[in-house]
């Protein structure tokens, strides 16, 4: 009988939250490691998971919550950007450590921050990894260390997607710069530059498609794989998806205000990191998802329609519903980490 326990860790945030939620759906028992369990029981009351008390930077807390696991999920990310290059290797350490002495298998999100320029415009699993910032060149080496792991025999799944929409998470550019959460739509902040394109990942189907990919056959020891998700071709179909949703075709759309994230950059954590993430918006950038094609036979894909009006209701950002009325695709709230 298959082993089906999986240790989420980082489920209070928007990627772990969503593949946890989809491994449940596959049939999963999983555990959630939380430093305060009454706090992630108050923002998740019908999240069932099983959750256990401890933090990501101790190692003897992870490798006690992994026992018996046949499944990490590796979605550590320390809030606002604190301390960053101090937390996320140590983290990712310990989740090693514990996969190893659980036999568990790590299933890891990677981002598109590891690449600089020279790997665009189409971004394959083999394109070179030569990040252009502090961020980049951490997960670069994360995804260093997991490559040695599964050389000492540590088995290591990444799935890599672009920028993250929907499924509650609120620490993206959709949520964070695109729309102003928690009201009716106002305006829409255009990030990017006219005529480029940009890779969107709704969070359900890329949740879905890693459980698949973990579910299938016999995965190798070590696996990169691409997820193609929203290809905004020229930059503007997002923008147009939104204004579908909200049913407002003439919704205002507003240059985001890159030149006062450059000023502000100096004293805000948020717009430094921003600063340095410009880039991505300035060239084109897609990920070519033939390898997760092939093993799956086929990509999640929800109708973007559906996705952004899902995303938007999960933000507060449509009209309110009649009294007595609930979202079809309310889920519980899973925001922060």
């Amino acid at each position: 009988m298959r082993n089906n326990t999986a240790l989420v860790i980082g489920a209070t945030g928007g990627i772990g939250g969503e593949v946890a939620l989809a491994l449940i759906a596959h049939g999963w028992q999983v555990r959630a490691l939380t430093r305060d369990i009454a706090s992630a029981k108050r923002r998740a009351p019908d999240f069932a998971v099983s959750w256990v008390q401890g933090d990501a930077m101790d190692r003897a807390a992870v490798v006690t919550a992994a026992q018996g696991a046949a499944l990490i999920v590796h979605a550590a990310n320390p809030p606002g950007y604190r301390d960053w290059d101090k937390l996320v290797v140590p983290m990712l350490d310990n989740t090693i450590a514990a996969a190893r002495a659980a036999g568990a298998r790590i299933l890891f999100p990677g981002t598109i921050y590891n690449y600089g320029s020279d790997a665009f415009p189409v971004l394959r699993e083999e394109s070179p990894q030569n990040p252009t910032s502090r961020k980049g060149a951490l997960r670069v080496a994360m995804e260093q260390r997991l490559k040695q792991a599964a050389s000492e025999g540590v088995p290591v799944t990444i799935v890599r997607a672009g920028d993250f929409f929907g499924g509650h998470a609120g620490n993206n550019w959709f949520a964070q710069a695109m729309v102003k959460p928690g009201k009716p739509l106002a305006a829409i902040a255009d990030i990017g530059t006219p005529g480029v394109g940009h890779a969107w990942a709704y969070l359900p189907d890329l949740a879905e498609a890693m459980v698949r990919l973990i579910e299938r056959g016999e995965p190798a020891m070590f696996e990169r794989f691409h997820f193609g998700g929203f290809w905004d071709a020229d930059g503007a179909e997002m923008i147009a998806a939104i204004r579908r949703a909200a049913g407002r075709p003439a919704l205002k759309v507003r240059r985001f205000p890159w030149a006062l994230v450059v000023l502000a950059s100096p004293f805000v954590r948020l717009f430094k990191e921003m600063r340095e993430m410009g880039y991505l918006w300035r060239e084109p950038l897609q990920l070519d998802n033939t390898r997760l094609v092939a093993a799956l036979g086929s990509e999640p894909c929800t109708p973007i329609d559906v996705a952004v009006r899902r995303a938007l209701e999960s933000l507060g950002c449509l009209e309110t519903r009649p009294a007595g009325t609930k979202s079809a695709t309310a889920r519980p709230a899973l925001s922060g980490h």
